[in-house]
């Protein structure tokens, strides 16, 4: 028997104008649940780094199937 194996991804988003903020975070956000998927283990946290930089990440804190954002 193999030992479960999850792999956390992350992406980074950088956005240079407002307007491009929610097109790019929402496909970052559908390729993880994709990936998700394949492996159900967790939900995606959207972290916010900087001023048009945030973090999109599988994390255990989540439950699978939902996102969640933290400043």
């Amino acid at each position: 028997m193999s030992p479960d194996v999850h792999h956390h991804r992350s992406l980074r988003v950088v956005v240079d104008h407002a307007r491009e903020l929610d097109d790019i975070l929402g496909s970052a956000i559908e390729r993880l649940q994709r990936t998700a998927a394949a492996n159900p283990c967790c939900g995606i946290l959207v972290t916010r780094e900087a001023a048009g930089e945030y973090v999109v990440a599988h994390d255990e804190s989540v439950p699978y199937g939902l996102t969640h954002q933290r400043a």
